[in-house]
């Protein structure tokens, strides 16, 4: 349930606390172009990716530029209120750590993309959570977070521990990505041998110690998670049109990038990841070559 109150009352003049200074962004999301010093195997993941996986790039791309779009339409002064402040420094980390994904999942390092996925999902889930009955939470965290700690000669910043995990649990779609990468960024055993060793089965463990390299099934499934993100971003900010400047036109976009993206995920082709028997997970077409045979694993 979001908070659809005018602009105009969540800006009270004799509001306490820090005024929310003009803020800067990025004018365009580009994808990761090709590195420049790299091994053999992180340059041929980052061909692969960008040859096996376009759709998925541009899409995510597209996403990206998107969210850009509605950041530079609520720079007015009118929008600069104890909210936006709320949402706008979340979605900022939120945004940077998918931005981050992307770039590793280029260069075939997968493993590092999941606690940056678990925390884009963390930020994302708090947004939804302060755009709506938390959003007085924030406002008085705000009215006495900075101070002076003399004993350190320091500014001092109150730390406002916060968490939304009920939201993330209430939102399907977000909350099964958000379950699946966290069960996979824990030390579970299971979890790290198919991660550090993917081929692992019953005659052998080929661990694949600190490398990189092109694996399509965690491609699919890290820019799956991506895009399922996106979508929740653009969804959590478009939602929130009391706070951000939301035009019919982006209203529409958004609905567009949205169903790109879920019939982008929903080829019967691309490896996926599907909840069943109570926590457990099992990968469909888990393969590394796209010319290789697709498993199922049960995890």
């Amino acid at each position: 349930m979001f908070c659809h109150q005018p602009v105009r009352e969540i800006m009270s003049s004799d509001q306490p606390g820090p005024r929310i200074s003009p803020f800067t962004y990025p004018k365009e999301y580009v994808l990761p172009g090709r590195p420049s010093t790299a091994s053999q195997a992180v340059a041929d993941a980052h061909r692969q990716t960008g040859f096996l996986l376009a759709e998925d790039l541009a899409l995510f791309e597209r996403g990206m530029n998107l969210e850009l779009r509605v950041v530079g339409d609520s720079r007015a002064a009118r929008y600069r209120t104890p909210a936006l402040a709320a949402l706008l420094s979340l979605w900022s980390r939120s945004f940077a750590y998918r931005a981050d994904v992307c770039l590793v999942a280029t260069r075939g390092s997968y493993m590092s993309c999941l606690p940056l996925l678990r925390a884009a999902a963390d930020c994302i889930g708090a947004q939804r959570a302060l755009a709506g009955d938390d959003r007085q939470e924030f406002i008085d965290w705000l009215a006495t977070a900075f101070g002076q700690d003399r004993e350190h000669a320091a500014l001092k910043i109150e730390l406002g521990r916060y968490r939304s995990g009920a939201t993330l649990a209430a939102d399907e779609r977000l909350g099964k990505a958000y379950r699946a990468v966290t069960e996979l960024t824990m030390t579970h055993f299971g979890a790290t041998l198919l991660q550090a060793a993917p081929e692992a089965g019953r005659e052998k463990v080929p661990i694949a110690f600190g490398e990189g390299g092109f694996h399509l099934g965690w491609a699919q499934l890290t820019f799956g998670w991506l895009l399922t993100l996106t979508e929740a971003q653009l969804e959590a900010s478009v939602s929130a049109r009391d706070v951000f400047a939301v035009s019919a036109d982006v209203e529409a976009e958004v609905r567009r990038f949205s169903e790109a993206a879920r019939g982008a995920l929903a080829r019967e082709d691309r490896c996926r990841l599907e909840e069943v028997d109570n926590c457990r997970f099992l990968f469909r077409n888990f393969r590394r070559l796209a010319g290789d045979a697709a498993r199922r694993i049960l995890l």
